[in-house]
């Protein structure tokens, strides 16, 4: 048995949802460990997409238990509307579903205070989604942030509450000079939202120890993606948490030692959201396909995804951070029908015309680098659908044979289109992977 981590191995957007939910069938539980409704997993079920932002993917799968830990940031309106869309749509969350009543709260204030800040930040700005999960990992750290268990202690919330607007007033007031936020208004459309997610409420750090001392097997669900790892990606132009795997642990209450493999998600070629360096960017007419024909738009903003090759120097960087067991490999179909294909298999210093193969860490050196490719055939026939690796054009095979040996890395599965079934399973994680 195996407990497994998804991470994704680029910017996000990797397609982790199809992934999650293809090995869901295999595990028994299901658990997301950071990030907050900014994030999108997409999931495509007999021809019925369902986008899922704070619930973990494994809720599509009846009986399967889902949790939602500490390292998470919650708008609970946002979590409540998204239960409710589910069960329009026959997804009932019961108690199957989880809350770790240490996650952190997203308030209106921290909602106010992103967009404004960002606004500020003018030709500088981040590409922060403006939903207020930045300054809520803000509080957190400052020891000031109001958890999910505090909800449900109505004095304890209304003192956190009222402690916390005589800072923000005073910033939103005099510094963002925008109108104050009323406490009472907040305590009392905060204690519906209490109430409604009340049932869903637990020790998650407790129990999935437990659950794993049973022996039951846990997939752990991150969201964005290395590069935009606070620690790790291309700061500042990052998300506001440990996207990598060491946020399993401190997102959900694991021990290290009871994982026992981690699985990349990368797609075929690369992509990004929101401002920051980008290597392999493509800012012409075929960057603009790859988009349109990959349906490269944010599934949490609808913001167009910049486009561009696949960058081997960046996917190794993630491989050492997150120690992957294997990885995914995603959207191949995209490809299809393109002449050539690249890889950058090394930076040059635009500067001193150094070689690199190491990620510089620096958004100035980042942007002052130029890709070295590596030309690969690219492959005339259609390959969506597609179930066996045998079955795959020639070319196709090459494109994958050369990732496995430039990067080092075992290609175990290889997704040819939306669906569940569109999926080459070369080698089953949750079976596989073992300490």
């Amino acid at each position: 048995m195996a407990n497994i981590v998804v991470v994704g191995a680029q910017w996000g957007d990797e397609g982790k949802g199809k992934i999650v939910d293809l090995l869901t069938e295999g595990v028994d539980v299901v658990a997301r460990y950071q990030g907050g409704h900014n994030a999108g997993h997409t999931v495509v079920i007999n021809n019925e997409k369902f986008v899922l932002h704070l619930i973990p993917s494994g809720i599509l799968h009846k009986g399967k238990p889902c949790i939602i830990g500490n390292g998470v940031v919650i708008d609970p309106k946002a979590l409540i509307d998204e239960i409710e869309g589910l069960k329009k749509r026959g997804i009932h969350a019961g108690k199957n579903l989880l809350i770790s009543e240490n996650a952190h709260v997203i308030m209106p204030y921290h909602v106010a205070l992103d967009q404004k800040s960002e606004q500020l930040k003018g030709s500088k700005k981040i590409g922060t989604t403006g939903r207020g999960i930045g300054p809520a990992y803000v509080d957190k750290m400052a020891r000031a942030g109001i958890r999910i268990g505090d909800l449900l202690d109505s004095k304890t919330f209304k003192d956190k509450l009222k402690a916390n607007l005589e800072e923000v007033n005073y910033l939103l007031k005099n510094k963002y000079r925008l109108n104050t936020i009323s406490a009472e208004k907040i305590y009392s459309e905060y204690m519906r939202h209490a109430k409604y997610l009340s049932p869903f409420i637990a020790d998650t750090g407790v129990l999935i120890n437990n659950l794993m001392d049973k022996g039951k097997k846990v997939l752990f669900e991150g969201a964005q993606g290395t590069l935009l790892d606070v620690d790790h990606g291309t700061y500042p132009f990052v998300t506001s948490s440990s996207a990598s795997v060491g946020g399993v642990c401190t997102g959900l209450g694991v021990a290290p030692t009871r994982i026992d493999g981690v699985l990349g998600i990368m797609k075929a070629y690369t992509t990004r959201v929101g401002e920051g360096p980008f290597p392999t960017e493509l800012k012409d007419k075929f960057g603009e396909m790859l988009r349109e024909r990959g349906g490269e738009y944010g599934a949490t903003t609808g913001r167009p995804r910049r486009c561009g090759w696949l960058d081997a120097v960046a996917l190794r960087h993630a491989i050492r951070i997150n120690g992957f067991t294997g990885v995914a490999l995603t959207k191949l179909d995209v490809l299809d029908g393109v002449e050539k294909i690249k890889v950058s298999v090394s930076y040059k210093d635009g500067g001193s015309g150094k070689r690199l193969l190491d990620m510089p860490h620096s958004v100035k050196a980042l942007e002052n680098i130029v890709p070295q490719y590596k030309e690969l055939k690219g492959w005339r026939t259609n390959t969506v659908g597609i179930k066996r690796v045998k079955d795959l054009p020639k070319e196709a095979r090459a494109y994958i044979d050369y990732i496995e040996d430039t990067l080092n890395i075992k290609v175990d599965l290889i997704s040819t289109g939306q669906r569940r079934s569109e999926t080459i399973l070369l080698r089953n994680p949750v079976l596989s992977y073992k300490r």
